[in-house]
This record gives C-alpha cells, sequence and structure tokens, in this order.
C-alpha cells in the first residue's frame, strides 16, 4: 500500500502544480500500466521500478533531473486515455511507456501522436501498433503477436516437434494466434494432426488434452491466456502429458507465471519470450539489481522498459532537448544497445528488430536456485521474429516506398 500511496501523491501534487514543458526543466516520463489488476506481477510496478532505475543511470549524464510518474489504466481505455491526456496538458510530460493491454494502448497511441509526444509500448501485443496505428513518435519495443506466433510456430517445429495439435480460445485472440501459428508451422516443415476451439473460463479440459494425446502430438500449441492457460498447464500435469512425451508450447507465459506454477507442474513448457534474466553476465546484472527493489527476478516487458527509457534518454542527450519528433526521429537512427537488446535497428514502423528466443521450462532437479526456470532452446535473431515491411500497413512505411 505504501508503494501506491507515494505513486498517488506524487502525480497529485504534479497535477496541482502543471507547467509548460522545458528544456532546462525535469524531463517527465510517465509510466502507464496495469498496477493492480491480473497483469499487475507481469508489468505494474516492476515496469515503474525499472524506469526508476533507468532514470537513475541514466539521467546523470543529461544534467536535468528525470521524474518517473506512474498510474493504473485500470485495463480500461477510457481511464488509460484520460490520465495520460492528464499528463500530456497538465503534467506536461515529455514520453509515455508501458501501456500492457492493446486497447489502452492503440487509444492513448491517437492521443500521444497528435500531441508529439513520444510513445513507447512496451506490454501489449497487437501488431496495429507497427501497423496501422503506427506514427512518427511511437515505437513498439519488446514483442507482439505476431512474434510469439512465429517463434513458437517455427522454434517449436525446429526443436524437433514436428507434428503439432493446437489448443485455441474461442475468440479473436485464439483465432488469429492459431492461424498465424499453423502457417509459421506448416512452412517450417510441421504437420498440423488436429485442434480444437475452446470457450473462454473453462474449468475443466480432460477432454480437450484426452483428444491431443490421442492425436499423438509431438507438441500441444497453447493459443489460450489467462486463468484457463494456467488450469490447462495444472491439468495436463495430472494427465502426465509432458511425462509421456508430448511438449506444450505457450504463447504467453512469462517468467513469473513458471515460478508461480513450480517446476513440477510446468517441466518441459515451451514459451516464447524476448529477455530471460539469466541469459548472460549482462541480463544477470541488472536482474540481481532489480531483484533487490522488487524482490522479484524481471520479464522481457520490464527490461524492456528500462530499455526504452535509457534509448529514450540518449536520443534526448544527442538533440540536445525532448521535443518529440527529432527526439523519435534519433531514437530511430540510433542503435538499440543496452543489456537485454544489442545493436538493434529500429525500423521506420517503430519496431525494434530485436532477437526473439524460444526458452523450455527446466526439470525440477535441473534447476539450480528459486529462479533458475528456464533454459534457451532457440534463438530468431535480428529481428526475425517480426512481421516483414513488405505485409506493413504502416502508413510511414507506404509513403517510403511511393516516395522511392
Amino acid at each position: 500500500m505504501r508503494f501506491f500511496g507515494c505513486i498517488c501523491l506524487a502525480l497529485m501534487l504534479a497535477a496541482s502544480t502543471g507547467s509548460a514543458r522545458s528544456e532546462d526543466g525535469p524531463i517527465k516520463i510517465g509510466v502507464l500500466e496495469d498496477m493492480s489488476g491480473p497483469y499487475a506481477d507481469v508489468s505494474g510496478p516492476g515496469s515503474v521500478i525499472a524506469a526508476r532505475l533507468a532514470a537513475e543511470d541514466f539521467g546523470p549524464a543529461l544534467g536535468r533531473k528525470v521524474e518517473i510518474l506512474a498510474a493504473d489504466h485500470a485495463n480500461k481505455a477510457d481511464i488509460g486515455t484520460a490520465i495520460a491526456k492528464r499528463w500530456f496538458d497538465v503534467d506536461k510530460i515529455d514520453m509515455i511507456v508501458g501501456m500492457g493491454n492493446s486497447a489502452v494502448a492503440l487509444a492513448v497511441r491517437g492521443v500521444a501522436s497528435s500531441k508529439g509526444v513520444v510513445d513507447i509500448n512496451t506490454s501489449a501485443g497487437t501488431g496495429d501498433l507497427t501497423g496501422k496505428a503506427c506514427s512518427p513518435t511511437s515505437f513498439h519495443w519488446v514483442y507482439d503477436t505476431y512474434a510469439l506466433a512465429k517463434t513458437i510456430g517455427t522454434a517449436t517445429i525446429r526443436s524437433g516437434a514436428d507434428t503439432f495439435f493446437m489448443i485455441a480460445a474461442d475468440y479473436n485472440f485464439g483465432t488469429i494466434m492459431a492461424q498465424d501459428t499453423t502457417k509459421f508451422a506448416t512452412a517450417a516443415g510441421g504437420k498440423s494432426v488436429g485442434g480444437v476451439r475452446v470457450p473462454l473460463n473453462t474449468a475443466d479440459f480432460s477432454s480437450y488434452i484426452l483428444q491431443a494425446q490421442s492425436a499423438r502430438a509431438k507438441a500441444i500449441m497453447l493459443a489460450i491466456a489467462g486463468q484457463d492457460l494456467i488450469n490447462f498447464i495444472k491439468q495436463s500435469n495430472e494427465f502426465n502429458v509432458v511425462k509421456s512425451g508430448q511438449k506444450l508450447a505457450s504463447f504467453v507465459t512469462f517468467v513469473n507465471d513458471v515460478h508461480a506454477l513450480g517446476l513440477n507442474v510446468t517441466q518441459g513448457l515451451l514459451t516464447a519470450e524476448a529477455f530471460y534474466w539469466d541469459l548472460n553476465d549482462d541480463t544477470r546484472r541488472f536482474s540481481r539489481r532489480f531483484q533487490q527493489v522488487a524482490k522479484k527476478m524481471p520479464n522481457s516487458m520490464q527490461a524492456g522498459v528500462y530499455s526504452a527509457v535509457t534509448h529514450y534518454l540518449k536520443a534526448v542527450k544527442a538533440v540536445g532537448g525532448t521535443d518529440g519528433k527529432l527526439v523519435a526521429a534519433k531514437m530511430r537512427e540510433l542503435p538499440v544497445d543496452d543489456f537485454m537488446t544489442k545493436n538493434a535497428k529500429v525500423r521506420e514502423d517503430g519496431r525494434v528488430m530485436r532477437d526473439f528466443y524460444l526458452f523450455q521450462a527446466k526439470a525440477p532437479q535441473d534447476s539450480k536456485g528459486e529462479w533458475d526456470l528456464l533454459a534457451p532452446i532457440e534463438k530468431l535473431p535480428d529481428g526475425e521474429a517480426f512481421r516483414p515491411l513488405a505485409e506493413s500497413e504502416c502508413p510511414l512505411v507506404k509513403a517510403a516506398v511511393t516516395k522511392n
């Protein structure tokens, strides 16, 4: 409660003393996330901590104070938009980061773009953010649904699981993920041996698990999310799915989820991620520092906030100010280079062309500590996981093609 009280107090003070943007005043960055709802553990307060660490590290190089504001959009587009408008018009923030919900992200994108404010999405998945909703001052930093589908579809097949059964939620998310993943898996040499659509909030997955087992698929791909995904993983463990030789491949499982469920339940689970705390010395150094504050290891979205804020501040320093269009142009010009991203290009549509990984949850006996949970299986390097520009709906890309 003390953490959220501090956030609210800071926001109240900022709102009551709003000031015009100044090139010699503090640089203001807003972190807009789910702070108390279903995604708070994988984004929320951890994203705020990451932003503050970035400001602490890079702020002194600017010779200006960097202020981090934070707010809870409650996964509602109208609340997120109202907060963003207040930040832009009253608090005069210079950049907004996070968003964590596609509806919120798209709504805030429209407001930020109209005001020339840099917005960096680190936690919403819709590909429209670098498609038809792209803008000169906007960025998509970590993952999107296309990258998740391609990584699971391609890398799972490459790992040896060349037949698959699809469990897909019976709504838009499940439809899109199932279609894209099937396309990528087939292109990689895989063969579909069946699939089922499951209603939202399914309590008993036993019949679907039995169908997947009887199909003898080497991989069961899970285009489901939230509590449905947790229930399926728990119940598949009761049916000894993984112990019987089949693999589970999930699109939206983070290290936090594996930690919460435990390796006894999740061992063998395949998941797509852009970052893992134990990849190398650089990731370990940052993650242990983050853990000291957050009391847990970061996932890709939280590490992505640090990366995004740092890159933004580097661009501010390079242009000597916070003009949104100038800073955004410099952000596209500079390579992204930090502990989670090595010399990655930022495309004209705002997409960071980063590496993407297929990870597998370890067996309990292979884990050497509380957070020693995942092992890398396959890497899609240098933006291979993301939608190619030739398929882009981004007006900036189309304009560039027409001009050339």
